[in-house]
């Protein structure tokens, strides 16, 4: 034992060494993956903290914002951090408002803006607002640009700012820029980056290529200078070739536009030299917008592949320069211009194209069920037209899909037997039907201004003085509340006037609540109703079988003694009876063992009732069950009354039967008596056995009576159903109600048929072994 121990105690010290080496292990390498993450870290915030930008982050309401970046970028000779967020210190008044009011939307709407301000040292800020990881971020970068006085001999008293001209230039279809001081480029537009992609331009590091290279750009800032005002020039590019050019001074800068150049063919020696717009073909065949170029004869000039493909014209006839008026007029031959009655009339106003100073659109539905938007706009310097035809089908599709859905909603929301109210992140109601105004007696014109909760509450409680302002406050904690990780609630609103709501709170995808009141009042008070009814069954019901239990018992002793006294009489130990009166003493104890059988059948009903009736299965012995029926039945028909006459059949190689003996005796006398009391006396009354397979057995009893009605046999398993048919007696009704109980028990069934010409047969099928059927059923 000593040995053992020793041994033990030297394995256990070698496994607890290893176990510490191993945590150890763990301990080290869980140390150098936190200081790499803490390294990574700091190279990050180094990262931020050289950018010259500063980055504010709103991870939450009601905790102080987390700047980042170095602050002296913005305000030179800061050391606080949160002094970026003091607007009104270092922006014009007007510029802090805005700033202000966008980061107002972006925080409780979660609506993202990109802008620029101006400082009150005149320079230009680039401030963009986004939501990230349902943190608001907001970033704050010198654009380089600064507002300077108006350039010398200006007639104008004031120089757009740069972000001014920019918000004009990037709504721009043409190439358009910004330039600073020294002619450097600080924005560019969509158009202009495509462009500069056909011209194969490239920029380094990402940044936008310059059309123009450095001796272009001094002549146009020296003319820029030399003007003080806005001109226009054509520039020769070696790649785009010749360029109309706008340039305009800015406050700090510059910006401009050009046109496109467009091809066309060269005149005749005796005709007027026009520009030249063959670069134009590189630039509209990577456009996949139908586009075609007239020129002033209105022959066409150029067009791409997507014009052939959506008129479905041959190419080689299109390489021809055709009239546009051979055009319009093959389109119409083939069925694909718009149906119009007066045909000559129609193309004439379209050809009246050539004559527009501005560019127009027009709607042209066509045959085959497409929609285009034709765009015709004039061609600089050739006075021609460029056409663009936009393919609007789809759109228009999507667009009448979605009214339709819309539709359908509005229609679905407005049937609906629930209010329903949806509030945005502000607080205000975005969305509503009739049901809510009709619950809340709120006026619908009122909830089409899409008011504010708190106005919501405040009409609802001069509409319900009592509680109409304090629920819709306690409902406004749930719908106001922005955290993320919020669930859905629901409830019911007991209002004072009486009526019962129930309610649900379900926030949308969006971060939008949505509200829904159910009016309940009616299904409550026969909720309500129903199940005060039902306590009243409940109890009637235990009163009914307290009531049957105590009678059955107070029953008993009486019985007991006259069953005792009458067989005392009958004895003769009081003496001598006559004739007449041990009749009477038969009677007497013939009524006492019915009235006893009688008690004893409630008492077992109330019993399985209760749910404590328990079986006790044992291994039986058929023609012994049937003899003590069969005594049962004798003694009922005492007194001098003529029994019926019994024929037993039992086949042979029966399977062994277990069974509850008791119940199974009870279960045939109540078959043998009822086949008794509905024959005529002396008649037969037939019990036969036989086996239903190897795993039952089937009692059936048959008797010559008047037999049952069909329409009666449902009710004759019934609980004190008299049974109103001919026979010897009627009885209480719990004869068959027994069999139908214990069988049951048992697990077998219980079938009643008449027979021809008449009688009555009763079939009880049971399990041969009732102990495997009740487990069973457990």
């Amino acid at each position: 034992m000593m040995l053992g121990a020793a041994g033990f105690g030297l394995v256990g010290a070698l496994l607890a060494l290893k176990w510490r080496r191993e945590a150890d292990a763990a301990r080290s390498e869980t140390g150098e993956k936190l200081g790499a993450m803490r390294a990574a870290l700091d190279e990050f915030e180094s990262l931020l903290a050289a950018m010259p930008e500063v980055t504010v982050i709103w991870r939450d309401t009601g905790i102080e914002p987390a700047v980042i970046g170095p602050i002296s970028t913005l305000l030179p000779g800061e050391t606080r951090a949160h002094a970026v967020l003091e607007f009104r210190s270092w922006l014009e008044d007007e510029a802090a408002r805005e700033l202000a009011a966008r980061l107002t939307d972006l925080r409780i709407e979660g609506r993202m803006f990109e802008t620029s301000v101006t400082a009150r040292d005149g320079r230009i800020i680039r401030a963009t607002g986004r939501l990230v990881g349902g943190a608001a971020v907001v970033r704050l970068r010198p654009s380089g640009l600064t507002v300077e006085p108006p350039l010398r001999g200006s007639a104008l008293t004031r120089l757009p700012s740069p972000a001014e001209a920019q918000a004009i230039l990037a709504n721009l279809t043409i190439p358009a820029w910004l330039r600073d001081r020294d002619g450097l480029l600080v924005y560019t537009n969509a158009a202009y980056l495509h462009f500069t992609r056909t011209l194969g331009l490239k920029g380094e590091r990402g940044t936008a290529p310059d059309i123009f290279d450095a001796p272009t750009r001094e002549r146009h800032l020296k003319a820029l200078e030399d003007a003080a005002d806005t001109i226009a020039l054509t520039e020769q590019h070696d790649l785009a070739g010749g360029l109309e050019l706008v340039l305009f001074p800015l406050s700090g800068g510059s910006a401009g536009y050009c046109y496109l150049p467009v091809s066309r063919p060269k005149p005749a020696e005796n005709e007027k030299s026009e520009p030249d717009l063959g670069h134009l073909t590189t630039v509209i065949d990577a456009l996949a917008t139908p586009i075609a170029v007239f020129d002033k004869r209105r022959q066409l000039t150029h067009y791409n592949t997507a014009y052939a493909q959506f008129w479905g014209l041959d190419v080689a006839w299109l390489n021809t320069a055709p009239d546009e008026k051979a055009i319009l007029d093959r389109l119409r031959t083939q069925g694909m211009l718009p149906a119009e009655p007066d045909y000559r009339d129609w193309r004439s106003k379209h050809l009246m194209s050539y004559a527009l100073t501005t560019p127009r659109e027009t709607p042209w539905y066509l045959p085959d069920g497409r929609c285009a938007n034709v765009i015709a706009a004039p061609a600089t310097g050739t006075g021609g037209v460029i056409y663009v035809f936009e393919d609007m089908t789809e759109r228009l599709a999507l667009e009448t899909r979605h009214n339709a859905l819309m539709h359908v909603q509005r229609e679905t929301l407005n049937a609906l037997s629930e209010g329903v109210a949806v509030f945005g992140t502000n607080g205000r109601l975005k969305l509503h039907n009739p049901r809510l105004s009709m619950l809340w007696k709120l006026p619908m014109n009122a909830l089409g201004n899409h008011p504010h909760i708190d106005d919501i509450a405040a009409a609802c409680g001069q509409a319900f003085p009592e509680d109409g302002h304090r629920i819709w406050s306690d409902l406004k904690q749930r719908i106001v509340d922005l955290n993320p990780t919020r669930t859905d609630t629901e409830g019911r609103i007991n209002r004072a006037d009486g009526r019962l709501f129930d309610y649900a709170v379900v926030r949308l995808p969006d971060g939008q609540t949505m509200m829904t009141f159910m009016d309940v009042s009616e299904s409550a008070n026969y909720e309500r109703v129903l199940k005060e009814r039902n306590e009243a069954l409940i109890a009637a019901d235990r009163l009914k079988d307290t009531f049957v239990q105590n009678v059955s018992y107070e029953l008993r002793s009486p019985l007991t003694n006259i069953i005792g006294f009458a067989d005392l009489l009958a004895s003769g130990q009081v003496g001598p009876l006559s004739d007449k009166q041990r009749a009477y003493t038969d009677y007497i104890r013939a009524s006492s063992a019915n009235l006893g059988l009688l008690i004893d059948n409630i008492l077992d009903l109330a019993t399985v009732d209760a749910g404590i009736a328990q079986l006790s299965p044992e291994v039986l012995d058929i023609p012994t069950l049937i003899e003590k029926a069969r005594a049962g039945l004798d003694a009922t028909f005492t007194g001098g009354e003529e029994p019926v006459n019994l024929s037993v059949e039992i086949e042979n190689d029966l399977p062994i039967f277990v069974a509850d003996g008791t119940r199974i005796v009870q279960v045939l006398y109540n078959l043998l008596s009822n086949a008794a009391r509905f024959s005529d006396p002396g008649s037969q009354v037939r019990l036969k056995v036989a086996a239903r397979g190897p795993e039952r057995i089937a009692f059936a009893v048959e008797d010559d009576g008047v037999g049952i009605p069909e329409d009666m046999r449902s009710a004759m398993f019934q609980r004190f159903e008299g049974q109103s048919v001919e026979g010897r007696q009627r009885g209480a009704g719990l004869g068959l109600a027994i069999v139908k109980t214990f069988v049951n028990l048992h697990g077998g069934t219980v079938l009643i048929e008449g027979r021809a010409p008449r009688g009555t047969r009763v079939t009880v099928i049971l399990p041969a072994n009732a102990a495997l059927a009740l487990n069973a059923g457990e």
